[in-house]
């Protein structure tokens, strides 16, 4: 009964009471991962310690070593994570559009401006510290650039399986390809140099693809 001498409804229910949900190990890996990320951008390979990434994450450095053993294994979550930021691949296989289409949407080229800029950071990020930390080499040649290009060589020889395209050398290929985007995406002396405009950059991207589709083109 309550004060008033009525009897609670029926059916109603007490609010339940326990400890607070608490988060996953999976979880708290996406959370320091995404951190991490950044954290990397601001400050590269060699300027990020593992006592920045936690006090940006608000977590305690023995937590971060619990789920990732060093620096060198955050950052390979990172890339891993972060593949897709490159090439959208695989694509699905009931997919039927013409190279240069299918380029455009592996390229992402109508990426959203916010997502655009976190790519292209992350790209020269990668691109940059590959040739300063041999340690990092394993990591970006086991799941960084060098397998995107092989899943990228691996979708021009289906393309050419099914009669697409054209082309001698689908490894080849694939480095011409992510050279000449990820060039426009990232040049050296900086987007605001290198473009005045969003629209100068994607269309300078879009005639890097459509030359390449226009040189593969099969017969």
């Amino acid at each position: 009964m309550d004060d008033s001498g009525n009897s609670p409804a029926i059916g109603q229910l007490a609010r339940p009471r326990g400890r607070p949900k608490v988060s996953s190990d999976e979880d708290k890996r996406t959370h320091i991962v995404e951190a991490a990320r950044k954290v990397f951008v601001e400050h590269g390979y060699a300027g990020t310690t593992t006592a920045l990434v936690a006090r940006r994450c608000n977590i305690s450095k023995q937590t971060l070593y619990k789920l990732f053993t060093s620096k060198e294994e955050l950052f390979a979550a990172i890339v891993v994570a972060h593949r897709r930021m490159m090439l959208d691949l695989p694509r699905p296989e009931e997919e039927d559009l013409p190279i240069a289409d299918a380029l455009h949407q592996i390229f992402m080229i109508d990426i959203e401006e916010a997502e655009d800029e976190e790519r292209a950071a992350f790209i020269h990020l990668v691109m940059r510290e590959a040739g300063q930390f041999p340690e990092l080499r394993d990591v970006l040649h086991e799941e960084g650039m060098i397998r995107s290009r092989q899943m990228l060589a691996q979708w021009l020889a289906e393309q050419e399986a099914r009669g697409k395209l054209t082309i001698a050398d689908h490894e080849s290929g694939a480095r011409m390809l992510m050279d000449m985007i990820f060039a426009g995406m990232g040049p050296p002396e900086g987007q605001a140099q290198a473009w005045p405009d969003r629209n100068a950059r994607k269309n300078h991207l879009e005639r890097c693809i459509s030359i390449f589709a226009r040189g593969v083109a099969a017969c």
